[in-house]
């Protein structure tokens, strides 16, 4: 008989990236990408976009370096929070509990197998809108800020691994989530891995460290309306002196609209179109994409660029 699934996991809640250029990269988010403080501590700021329901969907400090210091998911009741926990307690990726930061209650804190620090929370405080922020449609968290590309929710983010298979069955057995699809190459190895805690087609995604180092970060998504949305963004990116790293075109694995940016703490950002597929099938079979079909590169468009499959941050050396 088929195992229970694991439903503990409701969805991505936000995370915190790490820029040596804090204020350029605040008004990047802020001006550029549209996004709103929602809060100040110490040395980071907390931004949401305008759709998001929790009090931020991203958490931005200042640092040395770069990257991703932690990835935060909310799970669907307290009891779901303890049940992860218990599973996770003695497993050797536990860290213990905290009690939380701004915006959230009592936290477990872990690590994947490659290092990638995650929270675990239930408790949290849904944004309310001051009165200059008041949306007119009242099933909207925040007023459309008419600012930059207007990016409406956090979607995804993409973490690098060593060890994708290592990863993939941590979040499989410890947190429930599905694979919807993955790369596997001609060696066997899996070399990309699109996971699931919801009917979205992914949360997150992880792809080889062609460095073989671990724990870095290769992008956070923000989602938009539409591709019209997403092409007057690159308008938006050029007319603020942003680099464009590749796109607007369109990926085969998992079919998204994209267009990927680096902030000015070298931290890459994609604006997409993600979340327009949907899992539906309780017992979806994982799609594989093959080595000989990756090296076709993307749907359509541009060829992939050399720099996407190279450059993670905090940036190494390459080997």
């Amino acid at each position: 008989m088929q195992a229970e699934p694991i439903m503990d996991i409701a969805h991505l809640g936000h995370l915190e990236l790490l820029t040596p250029v804090f204020d350029k990269s605040v008004r990047f988010f802020v001006d550029v990408l549209g996004l709103t403080i929602s809060g100040e501590k110490g040395d980071s700021v907390y931004l949401r976009a305008y759709d998001d329901y929790e009090r931020y969907s991203l958490k931005l400090t200042a640092s040395d370096t770069n990257g991703m210091k932690h990835v935060a998911f909310r799970t669907r009741s307290p009891q779901a929070l303890e049940r992860r926990a218990a599973a996770l307690k003695g497993s050797g990726f536990d860290v213990g509990w905290t009690d939380g930061d701004l915006g959230h209650g009592k936290t477990f804190v872990c690590k994947d197998p490659d290092g990638h620090v995650f929270e675990l929370y239930y408790e949290t405080e849904w944004y309310e809108a001051p009165p200059e922020l008041k949306p007119s449609l009242k099933n909207q968290a925040q007023r459309f800020p008419a600012r930059g590309c207007n990016v409406r929710r956090l979607d995804h983010f993409n973490g690098l691994a060593a060890d994708i298979s290592a990863c993939r069955k941590f979040f499989e057995d410890y947190l429930g989530f599905r694979l919807t699809e993955r790369i596997v190459m001609n060696d066997g190895s899996e070399a990309g891995i699109w996971l699931t805690a919801t009917n979205k087609t992914y949360d997150f995604a992880y792809t080889r460290d062609h460095t073989g180092t671990k724990g870095r970060f290769h992008h956070v998504t923000y989602a938009m309306n539409s591709r019209e949305e997403i092409l007057l963004a690159a308008d938006v990116f050029l007319e603020n002196g942003v680099f464009i790293e590749t796109g607007p075109h369109k990926h085969a694995v998992q079919q998204t609209f994209f267009l990927y940016v680096y902030e000015p703490g070298g931290n890459r950002v994609e604006v997409a179109n993600a979340g327009a597929r949907l899992i539906l099938a309780p017992d979806w079979k994982p799609i594989t994409w093959t080595e000989d079909e990756r090296r076709k590169g993307q749907a359509w468009g541009l060829k992939t660029i050399e720099s996407f499959h190279t450059h993670g941050t905090p940036v190494v050396p390459h080997k």
